[in-house]
């Protein structure tokens, strides 16, 4: 905040921020004729589209002061984009100007009373928020004054021509003394005490506490050769203070911290320990491949990884005086089609922090991904310890952004180290001197509490040259790639990358990605999207990344970067062919959410039909991306370690949440996962699934998100918590570290226990123990299977192909739920006899089925028995083998209400109720979470300790809210790992709104979501089933029929047929509940999108249905004039039109949602219809033109996915 002041002596309290799209209207209010003529005629937005750097002042009330527009390039055409700097150092060879320390002002606006101060303040910012920026240029016609703003704070430095037409244009230029000066270091005196002692209390008073009032002048006059202290003046005040020390406990980071990209940060040693025996007889044999392999090769070779350059480490230390190092260090921007694979896991492994800025630390995280395996080796350093630390920072907040300038002088303070290195709290916020700083990645067996960041000599280099590659830069960057997993296919690109140039295909990613909401897509040229393959960073430039970045957008005339990241194949060893080389700059791209895409009847709509570009579907991809607005735009990076446990819908959901959060990195996402990530794609697309479908995600979103991308990932189980330590144990006895737990475990299938009854005594179900709360706790028998997930589907198959079940042995599918109807499907499927096949069902536990639907279920049952699939009701499982050694399972016995029966056994599949893993039980139970049944938690995902919080089938509401019927397991999985990953955003994301407290009255109500809970999958008969409804306790479909507010219901066709479709209509026209059975598959995803429409957004479903026009709604849905409701934007049609009727748009009038509720509360009196009413004033008001022409606008906009509609214009 800062106060400006009037010629008239008037008062603002302004701040600045970052331009908005929202902020363009008041900006064009503010162009005045002479800034027309200063800059040109501008079009607002596609400046601010191509801007590096846009800045709008507001004061307190938000209203809008000025505005100012920077770009990387001078605008006027005086000079190329890609080659202005030779131009601008002629004319005055005193300005080293370059493209890291330079900006071009392209605009400025303000309001005329309080210009001079919004233009000062503005520049002020500007450098704060750039620290490498020094100077700001401004070019004007040279007949134009700048007038009595611009000229306070610009001064002429010459003129240059303009390359388009005969005209001379004055450049004026603005340097960083004049508004936020570098700072001048010096060694701390004992004087300073009194300056720097308010600034450290101001942050802390626990030194102060331990060591006494007068601690800073004690550390100061302690300095010797290896501690010293330094401090950072004003106007001879000290403002900042940094006590340095060379004494560095190498040793112990050596045991906590991957240092293997700095060379343990020691300087190399004859007798250093780099590679284990077998990792070096593997490198030299790949060396000498490479070195031998011929330019066009595409041979596929799996690269082992190894700690790091240390030969290239040492020529920058040796080069560091004479600055020819950085070049070296630096991106070749090369394009190409890449045909190396990459091992994924290795793209895990370095998937956070650190590890996105160097390919070669997934040895930190190896023991912890893949507990099984044996530990990797660790390097062995003998050399000298090459580093110092900082032991003490403190600076005025106000003077923070030139933190930096304290790493020259201290540097010279010990001229015979490399690296300065500080460790801090993991949970202290990132502050502007560490952003410049490295982030080590701790090994696994990491103790320490504390976080490593190491900074460079070679990081304060400024004269940085960045260019296009050229076959004479082929060392240099194999030099610098030699470690990395895709070298090879680097260097070959590096060859190859003129001829083999491909441009992204942009019509693809804008109809499948949210790309627009970083872009504005009509403003970019197609040349102007560009496809980034490789980027290849030395660490210790790793703060020059966005720099990097933006040059390669300014050099190569791009003003958008994509890089996709493609899913593994089904093989689960390789990526797919097309894939990349993993980016070290990931984190400094926004990954883009894919868009849900429309099902299209592609025959029925013909010449109608979208675009191949946008209806083919290739190998999905996550996207990432940068535009020119994103290169000097800062995340917030968020150090918490958030670790969840299981991955269920709710877990994914959640960290889908948080990494689509495009503003905020978090550097500690942590899985915990007994297989790891779904979507392994280990069954076949084609095909039967053993397990139903909740369709909350499939493998295709899992490859749209790559979560492995910026998830870490522990394979393992959880057995315990430490809450007191705030750590995790796993099975294997290893711990996880948290600051966040979040519980997602979900309940699954567990083995049966049988009851033990001998059906030789001819026993009953009455006369036996109830068994199915007791837990089962002898060997689970090898042929017994219990499916949860994809990986236990994926062994059930191995096993059914491997012991030849689908030729001879008998298989019992045990259960009643809906996951029974689609595994004896597979089997089936997969050429299992029906006749071997028996679905043997407990007694139920509720009078609710699983269907619910009388007509579904017979049509079910019906082909169960056409196939020979014998069905056993009331079936209480009461022994193995009779009792014997049930491994493997030969027999099964079981009781009914009348008597009993034994079945030969090759194949036992339990489906009974699904509950808490006992493992997860004990865990909960041993660290004392209450425990009632399932995990008890409050409205916000709360359990009794703050640190936990857990979502989903795991967790049941307090008793307090007397809601037991309600938990989580009634709602759409998807929406509460949202609703969770929003409540908890609160905390780390300081753009949303503080959180407010209920009311007292509300406190006690449990939250009602409203998304749809789904379920679906291919029942027996072929029967493609999906079943959409409401969120509610459960309750037979009779019992709904019955009530007398149940609305009405719409069947067509017949479900022994195949061709059943019933869409509930409730009391208020809604969609409510919709159910499929049909032999052939349908759109799925289109029909979800049905639910909560309104039935006159059908097309007036009701009304044609009762005039006997709808005999078939599958065929009824896929007609042209429905595809706009599956459209992903139509939400957000929706939404503007309820805004248009709810605003007020003429002065005399009320909106039409005022005169609906006048009409609701008889406040006007009607001489017609009320529907009629309404429908009369909008057709005579501007709603009518304006929800027109809103709507025309949706579907110009979007008609690549909408061609099948006509708007004015193409008829």
């Amino acid at each position: 905040m800062s106060v400006l002041t009037s010629p008239r002596g008037k008062v603002e309290v302004v701040h600045c921020r970052r331009t908005e799209s929202q902020d363009i209207y008041c900006i064009k209010s503010l162009i005045r004729k002479f800034t027309c003529k200063l800059f040109g005629k501008i079009n607002i937005i596609y400046l601010l589209e191509k801007a590096n750097l846009a800045v709008t002042l507001c004061n307190d009330k938000e209203e809008i002061m000025a505005q100012a527009t920077f770009l990387d390039y001078p605008n006027w055409n005086v000079a190329k984009q890609d080659d202005w700097v030779s131009v601008f150092r002629e004319l005055d060879s005193d300005i080293p100007c370059t493209p890291l320390n330079t900006l071009f002002m392209h605009l400025f606006v303000a309001v005329d009373e309080y210009s001079v101060g919004c233009c000062k303040e503005i520049l002020r910012t500007v450098y704060k928020v750039v620290p490498e920026l020094h100077f700001i240029f401004l070019i004007v016609p040279s007949y134009m004054s700048l007038g009595s703003t611009l000229v306070t704070v610009f001064d002429q430095v010459g003129n240059i021509p303009c390359l388009t037409y005969e005209e001379d244009f004055a450049v004026h230029i603005c340097h960083r003394h004049s508004h936020y000066p570098q700072l001048h270091i010096r060694k701390a005196r004992v004087e300073d005490h009194d300056d720097l002692m308010p600034i450290f209390m101001r942050y802390d008073t626990i030194l102060k506490e331990t060591y006494g009032e007068y601690f800073l002048a004690e550390l100061i006059e302690a300095q010797d050769e290896e501690n010293h202290a330094v401090v950072c003046e004003v106007e001879g005040t000290a403002v900042g203070f940094m006590s340095v020390c060379s004494r560095v406990n190498m040793q112990l980071l050596h045991e906590c911290f991957d240092l293997g990209p700095f060379h343990g940060l020691c300087f190399p040693h004859p007798d250093d320990v780099l590679e284990s025996p077998q990792e070096l007889s593997v490198r030299r044999s790949q060396d000498a491949e490479l070195r031998s392999s011929s330019q066009g090769s595409q041979k596929i070779v799996e690269e082992s990884q190894e700690p790091v350059f240390p030969d290239t480490m040492e020529n920058i230390q040796e080069n560091i005086a004479k600055e020819a190092a950085s070049e070296e260090a630096l991106t070749a921007v090369q394009s190409g089609n890449v045909s190396e694979p990459e091992d994924i896991e290795k793209l895990s492994d370095v998937s956070t922090g650190y590890a996105q800025d160097h390919h070669v630390s997934s040895r930190s995280l190896a023991s912890l991904l893949l507990p099984e395996e044996p530990v990797h080796f660790r390097p062995i350093y003998r050399g000298a310890s090459a580093a110092f630390c900082i032991q003490l920072f403190c600076i005025d907040e106000k003077y923070e952004a030139r933190s930096l300038d304290f790493m020259n002088f201290v540097f010279s303070l010990f001229s015979d180290k490399n690296f300065c290195v500080i460790s801090l709290p993991h949970l202290t916020p990132e502050f502007i001197l560490i952003q410049n700083f490295v982030k080590m990645v701790p090994f696994s067996t990491c103790t320490l509490e504390q976080d490593l960041y190491v900074f460079h000599r070679a990081g304060l280099l400024k004269s940085i040259h960045i260019r296009f590659a050229t076959l004479l830069d082929t060392p240099g960057v194999e030099n610098l790639v030699s470690t990395l997993m895709l070298n090879k296919s680097i260097l070959e690109d590096l060859d190859h990358y003129n001829k083999a140039r491909k441009d992204p295909d942009i019509e693809y990613i804008r109809s499948h990605y949210n790309i627009e909401d970083f872009i504005y897509f009509s403003h970019h040229q197609r040349e102007e999207h560009g496809h980034m393959h490789h980027f290849a960073l030395n660490p210790i430039f790793r703060h020059y990344t966005k720099f990097f970045l933006k040059e390669i957008l300014r050099l190569g005339f791009k003003s958008c970067l994509y890089y996709p990241v493609y899913p593994k194949s089904r093989e689960g060893k390789f990526q797919n062919p097309y894939a990349h080389s993993l980016t070290s700059a990931l984190h400094y791209l926004v990954p883009v959410r894919p868009r849900r895409q429309i099902v299209y009847p592609l025959e029925k709509l013909g010449i109608n039909a979208p675009s191949k570009a946008v209806s083919k579907d290739p190998m999905s991809y996550a996207l990432n991306h940068t535009n020119r607005k994103l290169t000097l735009e800062p995340k917030i990076t968020v150090n918490a370690k958030i670790i969840v446990v299981g991955a269920s819908s709710v877990g994914i959901s959640f960290l889908e949440t948080l990494v689509f959060c495009s503003h905020l990195k978090f550097n500690n996402l942590t899985l915990i996962s007994t297989h790891g990530l779904p979507g392994k794609k280990l069954l076949d697309t084609e095909q039967r699934k053993f397990l139903a479908s909740d369709h909350c995600f499939n493998n295709k979103d899992y490859a749209l998100m790559s979560l492995c991308s910026w998830v870490n990932v522990v394979v393992g189980r959880m057995t315990g918590i430490d809450r007191a330590a705030k750590h995790v144990v796993l099975s294997t006895g290893e711990i996880v570290l948290y600051d966040h737990l979040i519980l997602c475990t979900g309940q699954q299938y567990q083995v049966p226990c049988p009851t033990g009854a001998d059906i030789s005594q001819h026993l009953t179900n009455r006369e036996v123990p109830n068994s199915s709360q007791q837990r089962y706790t002898g060997k689970v028998p090898c042929n017994h299977f219990t499916l949860n997930e994809e990986e236990d589907c994926f062994k059930a198959l191995t096993w059914i192909r491997n012991n030849s079940i689908t030729t001879e042995g008998n298989v019992i599918v045990y259960g009643n739920t809906i996951d029974t109807y689609t595994t004896v499907e597979t089997l089936l499927n997969l050429g299992v006899s029906g006749s071997r096949i028996h679905l043997v069902q407990p007694p139920p536990a509720s009078t609710i089925t699983c269907i619910n639907n009388y007509s579904v279920e017979s049509a079910v049952a019906d082909a169960l028995a056409a196939a020979g699939v014998t069905i056993y009701r009331d079936a209480i499982l009461a022994q193995w083998n009779d009792g014997l050694h049930p491994d493997p399972i030969y027999s099964a016995s079981f009781t009914t209400p009348t008597k009993p029966f034994r079945l030969p056994c090759s194949m036992f599949f339990s489906f009974c109720e699904k509950n808490v893993d006992y493992e997860t039980f004990k865990a909960l139970n041993d660290t004392c979470l209450v425990y009632d049944g399932r995990l008890v938690i409050d409205t916000n995902f709360h359990t009794n300790d703050i640190a936990i919080r857990a979502a989903g089938s795991l967790t049941k509401f307090s008793n307090r809210y007397y809601s037991n019927e309600w938990t989580h397991s009634n709602f759409s999985s998807k929406e509460i790992g949202f609703q969770l990953a929003a409540a908890m955003l609160h905390l780390f994301d300081p753009t949303l709104e503080p959180v407010t407290e209920p009311p007292a009255d509300l406190d006690r109500l449990i939250p009602m979501y409203k998304g749809a809970k789904i379920q679906g999958g291919i029942l027996p008969g072929s029967y493609h089933y999906l079943h959409i409804a409401k969120p509610a306790i459960p309750t037979p479909l009779e019992v709904q029929m019955a009530q007398p507010n149940y609305g009405l219901e719409i069947v067509t066709g017949s479900a022994k047929n195949g061709t059943y479709f019933r869409i509930h209509i409730n009391q208020y026209k809604m969609v409510e509940t919709i159910t499929c059975l049909s032999r052939e598959p349908f759109p799925a995803s289109n029909y979800i999108r049905l639910f909560g429409q309104h039935e006159q957004l059908l097309n007036n479903l009701c009304a044609r249905y009762d005039e006997n026009l709808i005999t078939d709604l599958y065929s009824y849905f896929t007609e042209p004039w429905c595809l706009a409701l599956f459209h992903d934007r139509f939400i957000d049609l929706r939404k503007e039109l309820r805004q248009i009727l709810a605003s007020k748009e003429e002065e005399d009038l009320p909106s039409i949602e005022q005169l609906a509720h006048q009409i609701e509360d008889e406040e006007i009196n009607l001489t017609e219809k009320p529907r009629q009413y309404l429908k009369r004033v909008f057709e005579e008001s501007i709603y009518k033109t304006l929800v027109e022409r809103s709507t025309l606008d949706y579907l110009r906009y979007n008609r690549y996915h909408l061609p099948m509609y006509a708007w004015p214009g193409i008829i």
